[in-house]
Parts: structure tokens; C-alpha cells; sequence
């Protein structure tokens, strides 16, 4: 028996067959410690730019700190955290299965503006209901309809072939212009508005705060616990059913999940409809959770920073819960960072950009820390 057999004197070797079927041998060095050290080479060129631009090193020791103490110094801050994170986990995942299948879902947008209208819409309804049962059927209502949203562009791919870049895209801005319109019907508006304002929800729909027994003003709510809760269904989803396991093989070779008779029109719809369910279930989130109404553009992006947190998480489940965490922070950390030393928030998003072009490109963080990364390539 040989060593590459046995294992013994160097790295396991997986196919791609084994790697589908055997979920537990994550490479934790390309999950975990390639985005580790591209979040910290991002800070350093960040703290460059800082330098460049004028601010001392005091100041830029000042910054970090403050984006440091804004994201996890306080209970406040762990709570702003959380609340920024809830739903980049959830939308994150929408991105990361589409990838898993081998599509590229950028509708993430659309499907959040459609299913928080949709949760809204149920939410502000029905004031008989109690939360037991208003809650739920109001996050429903937004996952159904953002898996219909989600569907029609898988749908497009299976049946004409027209690419899911241009056709979710192009959803986006249907969702958009519809948001905008319906914010202005008597339905949705607020009574004695004349702003594209949306009513309020009702209490029984709403997502319930974690730790305002601690301090009201704590914002957490319990749609992290649904993020927590998706990761995990996600992950059995992908890694313990047939349906996730044809997604990750047609994903991997489509040609020869062709061959091996799996479904790839009945694949792609699938993959896009659960994706567009999770960006659907995250403007429930955002409308039952945080904002309570709606307003023309309530997405506020989300789903576009969605595709870097499922980058970062390299659509892993896991990957993306971390990511979404790390984001999150520095979204309120950055909020700190600005009110403390007057450092432009632009300055986050340059540093979550630079950490998505490090981890696009693993072969740059390997050949700055080859130290880091020695035995993994043995």
C-alpha cells in the first residue's frame, strides 16, 4: 500500500466524487486562515491608505481601536454586531448555494425588496393573529416570494438558456421600480402620508428583542437565532440530502451530472428557488426585525454585500456564519470608528474590498505567509 493510499507521508488525496460525498473533510487552512490573513493584510494596506492620506500613526492605532471597542468592546456593540450581521449571514447563503450549483445569483437584491414587501404585507395584516402564529406566517410570505422571484431566473436558465448574471440583474431593477410603486398605493402606504412610506407592523409580527431586559436600547433581535438556524439547515441541506448533493454535482461537472442523470433545468430552478427563499426570508428579517416598515430601497445593498460575504465564506456555510459575523463588525465598528476619529466610512469599505481581492486570489496570501501555509502544501 502506498503513502499517497494510507495518507502517511503526505496530504489525503480527495476526488471530486469523495470531497460530494464526504462533507467532514473540510481543508480548514482555505476556509478559515486564507480569509484570516486576507482580513489582516486588508487592515494593514487600510492603515497605509490612512498614512498616505494624512493620518498619523497615532490616529490610525486610534482608528482600529475604535473599530475594535464599536464591533466587540460593549454589550451595545456586540448587539449592533449581531443585528448587522443576521442578515448578511442569511443573504450570504443565498449567494453561497448558487455557487455550490454553479450559478452566479447577484438577485439577492431583488429577492430581499420583494420578500420583506411581501412579510410586510402579512405583517400589517391580520391584527386576530397571535405571534405564535403571525410571525411565522409573515416570514413565510417573504421566503415564498422570494423563491418565485429567485425561481423565474433559474426557470430562464433551464428553459432558454439566458444567463443568470443578466436575468437577476434585470430583477433587480423590476423589484426596485415595484417596491416604489406599490409604496405609493393605499394598500402598503401609511394613512395620511403622502411619502412612499409603508404602515407599521404589528407587535404580533414582529421579531422579538433579545436583550432588552438587559437595556432597551439593545436592537438584537431573534433574527440571528433564524441566521444560526438557516446556516445549520443549509448545511444539511448541502451536505446531507440528495437534493444538495445533486446541486454540488452539478456544480462540480455538470456534463457529467448530465451523464449520470441527474436533472440540471429541474437543478438550476431548484438552486435558484431556495436561494431566492433565503433573500426573501432575509428582508422578512430586516422588516419584522429592524426596520418595521418599508421604505424605496430598504434592502440598503444587502444583497450585494451578500456576494462578498459568501466569497469570503467560500460558500461554505461555515465560512459564511464567519464572514457574515466579521462584516457585521465592521459595519458597527466602523459607525464608532467614524463618530471617534472622524475616519470616513469609506475607509470599511475599502477594507472589505481589499479582503475579497486577497481572497480571490489564495495563491497571493500563500506566497506572503508561505510560513502559514508550508505543511499544507506538502
Amino acid at each position: 500500500m502506498t503513502d499517497s493510499q494510507t495518507g502517511v507521508g503526505s496530504a489525503k488525496k480527495y476526488s471530486v466524487s469523495e470531497l460530494l460525498t464526504n462533507p467532514n473533510e473540510v481543508d480548514l487552512k482555505t476556509l478559515l486562515l486564507l480569509p484570516a490573513m486576507a482580513f489582516m493584510t486588508a487592515l494593514f494596506l487600510g492603515g497605509v491608505i490612512m498614512f498616505v492620506s494624512g493620518v498619523d500613526f497615532t490616529n490610525i492605532a486610534f482608528s482600529y481601536r475604535a473599530l475594535l471597542v464599536g464591533s466587540v468592546g460593549s454589550v451595545f456593540a456586540l448587539s449592533e454586531t449581531l443585528v448587522a450581521a443576521a442578515p448578511l449571514i442569511i443573504a450570504g447563503l443565498s449567494v453561497a448555494i448558487g455557487f455550490r450549483s454553479g450559478l452566479f445569483n447577484i438577485g439577492a437584491e431583488g429577492q430581499i425588496l420583494t420578500g420583506g414587501m411581501a412579510a410586510l404585507a402579512v405583517g400589517f395584516s391580520f391584527p386576530e393573529l397571535s405571534i405564535w402564529v403571525h410571525l411565522p406566517l409573515s416570514l413565510l410570505a417573504g421566503a415564498i416570494v422570494g423563491a418565485v422571484w429567485g425561481g423565474i431566473a433559474g426557470w430562464l436558465r433551464a428553459v432558454t438558456g439566458a444567463h443568470e448574471v443578466i436575468s437577476t440583474i434585470m430583477l433587480n431593477f423590476i423589484a426596485l421600480r415595484l417596491v416604489d410603486f406599490s409604496l405609493k398605493t393605499d394598500f402598503f402606504q401609511k394613512t395620511g402620508r403622502n411619502d412612499p412610506i409603508s404602515k407599521s407592523v404589528l407587535d404580533s409580527a414582529l421579531l422579538p428583542d433579545l436583550l432588552t431586559w438587559i437595556d432597551p436600547q439593545l436592537r438584537v433581535n431573534a433574527g440571528i437565532l433564524i441566521a444560526f438556524l438557516v446556516v445549520f439547515l443549509i448545511g444539511w441541506l448541502l451536505f446531507r440530502t440528495t437534493i444538495g448533493f445533486e446541486f454540488r454535482a452539478v456544480g462540480a461537472n455538470p456534463d457529467a451530472a448530465r451523464y449520470a442523470g441527474i436533472r440540471i433545468g429541474w437543478t438550476f430552478t431548484a438552486t435558484m428557488a431556495v436561494a431566492g427563499a433565503l433573500g426573501g426570508l432575509t428582508g422578512g428579517v430586516q422588516v419584522l426585525g429592524v426596520l418595521e416598515r418599508a421604505s424605496p430601497g430598504f434592502s440598503s445593498g444587502i444583497g450585494f454585500e451578500a456576494i462578498a460575504v459568501a466569497l469570503l465564506g467560500r460558500a461554505h456555510p461555515t465560512g459564511v456564519l464567519f464572514a457574515g459575523l466579521l462584516f457585521g463588525a465592521l459595519e458597527a465598528g466602523g459607525r464608532q470608528m467614524q463618530v471617534d476619529t472622524n475616519v470616513g466610512i469609506d475607509l470599511i469599505t475599502i477594507i472589505q474590498s481589499l479582503v475579497i481581492v486577497f481572497v480571490a486570489a489564495p495563491i497571493l496570501i500563500k506566497s506572503l505567509y508561505p510560513f502559514a501555509f508550508r505543511e499544507h502544501a506538502k
